[in-house]
């Protein structure tokens, strides 16, 4: 299917091909039409090169529960039309911004993703941070004359495009752009807020298509992309696992503090103990009820009616953590874990003694000396 490349997405990473990209494909297939991703790359690695060594194919491996039926299906995904690297093609992006097909621009950095650069400058060939290269690559579309686009953030931070809205207008500010470029980026494009929700595990070591195909992801059936829709900004896919919200407040809080939270309550319960993937500290006789026991009675009473069916969703996440197809690694999730952690624990801690009038005993003993990761004996 020859289709335009309608998407700039920053990062390669594994998540989002088994996620918004894999959504973009199986639109494209079912006859939307919604076009290519370009995917950048801002850090070292190979990972652009092998993407576009296969012309941007690879393999989805989803795995697990899906309403009561164990699944196990293999897709391939075609969306990506290639794969830049910052720091070697950056001319090549700036002309990827400029083209008028463009409609979208994706990106997950990681929570720490929004950080700038004090050395940041306009004229640098590519701008360090995240944020800026993102308003060098709109500073482009702007002066080539191009429409405004649609900014849709895929990292884990409530109101994700508000904040890189004010990060980017802020520096666009510093660095004494023009003013009708101001405008273009802080009011004529949109920025969508947005919640994304899907264990995607990585490599399946030992399958045998890796030997044709070393991009092969793993991932669970469950996911959940909510975008905030804005007047006047078009849909720019439909997708069974899209859903396209007013209000994404209530999917974020539901997701990153039960499931994300869980996530990071367990990692610094079990890694002192040496285990290395989530389902079998979650099997664990202790940690296992410990956790059920943490997001009962600290977490879901502070959500409250400010979420859909929180107890409910929380019983949803054990049952995915014990997912038997898919190896989790407590590595992966003590990523960043610092900054993880002042997202998914500590406004609940906040929340919950401004609502009891009291410190929740479970989360106080995680956050005792900053939910620090003690390394096994």
């Amino acid at each position: 299917m020859s289709l335009p490349e309608t998407i700039m997405q920053f990062g390669t990473g594994r998540f989002l091909r088994a996620f918004a990209d894999l959504f973009i494909h199986q639109a494209n297939q079912a006859g939307q039409k919604i076009g290519k991703v370009v995917l950048i790359q801002s850090t070292a690695g190979a990972r652009a090169e092998g993407l576009t060594k296969n012309q941007g194919r690879y393999h989805v491996l989803v795995q697990g529960f899906e309403k009561g039926q164990v699944i196990e299906r293999l897709e391939e995904c075609e969306s990506i039309s290639r794969a830049l690297v910052a720091q070697t093609q950056w001319h090549e992006i700036l002309t990827v911004a400029q083209s008028p097909d463009l409609k979208v621009i994706l990106s997950n950095t990681t929570e720490a993703g929004y950080e700038l650069s004090p050395d940041d400058l306009p004229s640098d060939s590519p701008p360090k941070s995240f944020p800026a290269k993102l308003l060098a690559t709109l500073c482009a579309r702007f002066e080539a004359g191009g429409s405004p686009i649609a900014i849709v953030p895929c990292e884990l931070r409530e109101n994700n495009a508000k904040i890189l809205r004010t990060i980017v207008v802020t520096l666009a500010r510093e660095w004494k752009l023009d003013g009708a470029l101001v405008d273009f980026v802080a009011n004529k494009c949109t920025w969508h807020n947005t919640l994304v929700d899907r264990i995607v595990t990585g490599t399946p070591a030992g399958h045998p298509l890796l030997q044709t195909d070393p991009m092969l992801i793993a991932c669970e059936p469950y996911a959940l992309f909510a975008i905030e829709e804005i007047p006047g900004s078009p849909r720019w896919i439909e997708h069974p696992s899209v859903i396209w919200t007013k209000d994404v407040l209530p999917y974020f809080l539901r997701k990153v503090r039960l499931l994300n939270g869980a996530h990071s309550a367990l990692l610094i319960k079990a890694w002192p103990k040496g285990f290395k993937i989530v389902r079998d500290a979650v099997n664990d006789p202790i940690l296992g009820p410990w956790l059920t026991t943490f997001l009962e009675t600290e977490v879901v009473p502070v959500l409250g009616a400010r979420v859909n069916q929180p107890l409910d969703f929380a019983h949803e996440v054990l049952d995915r953590f014990r997912n038997p197809f898919l190896d989790h690694k407590l590595a992966d999730i003590a990523q960043h874990h610092e900054q993880k952690v002042q997202v998914r624990l500590v406004p609940t801690q906040a929340e919950y003694m401004a609502q009891m009038g009291s410190p929740p005993l479970l989360l106080g003993e995680l956050l005792a000396d900053g939910g620090r990761l003690i390394d096994p004996v």
